[in-house]
């Protein structure tokens, strides 16, 4: 299981990285990551016309992507997007950050799950 991972370097520019779930268990027929530690849950419903400018994450958080898409970019460059079912770790809490904005104008349902 893949998660998307925005994260900032020394010099405070932005990039992608693929972070792999570790698989510590097996029961009744499935795989269990590590009890990873969270501070809490929000829900967001985000309009179709979302389009936000460059922006570090308000604190470091785990971003479940429900339905519709996004299209983030960080500094350096690199845009992904993300559709429903993945999900990302944003740790850009400094820096340049990155842009957001929806995809195909269809409003995204999404639970952020601070790690903070």
């Amino acid at each position: 299981m893949r998660i998307h991972n925005i994260y900032v370097d020394d010099a405070g520019e932005t990039h992608w990285r693929d972070v792999e779930v570790e698989w510590v268990e097996e029961r009744n027929g499935s795989k269990l990551s590590k009890r990873l530690p969270a501070t809490g849950i929000i829900f967001r419903e985000t309009g179709g016309d979302y389009d936000l400018s460059w922006h570090p994450a308000p604190r470091r958080q785990y971003i479940i992507n429900l339905d519709g898409g996004v299209q983030i970019t960080a500094s350096d460059g690199e845009a992904r997007q993300i559709g429903a079912g993945e999900v990302i770790l944003v740790e850009d809490v400094r820096g340049k950050g990155h842009l957001s904005k929806s995809i195909g104008g269809k409003m995204r349902h999404s639970i952020f799950v601070p790690i903070d």
